[in-house]
This record gives C-alpha cells, sequence and structure tokens, in this order.
C-alpha cells in the first residue's frame, strides 16, 4: 500500500473509549512500526489516501470514523509544520498510543517527553482493554 515502506512490527490490537464525541462506537488501536524512504509529509499524505479510501469522512473534530492512521514517530525527527506535527503532541497523554507502542519499541524515548516506559507507568489505561487474539 505504501511506496518503498515495509512493516516492521505491530502491537496488539486495543479497545479504548472514544475521545471527544462520545456517540459512537469503541476505537480499535493498534501502533505499527515501518522503515521507509518517504518523507514525514509523503508519508502522511499517503496515509490520508488511505483513510480516504477505506471511507474517512471528516466531518467535525473527533467525528466517528472508519480509519484514523496518524505518524506518532519519525526516527529522532522532530516537526512543527502545518497539518504534521512530529512527535503526535498529544500521544504522551493517551494509553491507547503508549501502551501498544511499548509492545513494539519498550526502550523508546519520546523527544521533549522522555523515556517511553516512564510515560506508560503514569498512563490512565482505565478504558483500554487487549483485545484477545
Amino acid at each position: 500500500m505504501l511506496p518503498n515502506t515495509r512493516l516492521e512490527a505491530v502491537s496488539s490490537l486495543y479497545r479504548s473509549a472514544p475521545l471527544g464525541h462520545l456517540d459512537q462506537p469503541d476505537f480499535v488501536n493498534a501502533v505499527a512500526a515501518i522503515g521507509t524512504t518517504l518523507s514525514p509529509r509523503a508519508l502522511l499524505d499517503a496515509l490520508l489516501d488511505i483513510e480516504v479510501r477505506y471511507g474517512r469522512v471528516r466531518d467535525f473534530t473527533n467525528a466517528p470514523r472508519t480509519l484514523d492512521l496518524d505518524i506518532i514517530l519519525f526516527a529522532d525527527a522532530e516537526l512543527d509544520e502545518p497539518g504534521l506535527t512530529i512527535p503526535h503532541p498529544r500521544m504522551h497523554e493517551r494509553a491507547f498510543v503508549l501502551i501498544p507502542l511499548s509492545e513494539i519499541a519498550p526502550d523508546a524515548m519520546i523527544p521533549k517527553r522522555g523515556r517511553l516506559r516512564d510515560l506508560v507507568a503514569t498512563a490512565d489505561a482505565a478504558s483500554l482493554t487487549k483485545i484477545d487474539s
């Protein structure tokens, strides 16, 4: 699906309660690690194209969605440009990102936030449930 890109690791699936707009089904979350020669912007554009192909419509912020693909980290990159901030600006607040990420990159360092291990230890995972495979 993505040019010049290979899948390196995938976390387990996790179910979580929706954020923001609560009148929608629970979310299913996972984290994947990829290797790519794409730039961060080219990768984001490709991910947004995939969302559209799978029926994603952006009616309003936090609207129900068929698919939501985000770039959480991109090697050691730190970017802040229109429509693209790396690391993801709210990843450190979201157990549904931190816990799956810790499965595939337990020793990760999050720029300006510290060790992933420390962030996971303080994450509120009350609404997160691992989906048995």
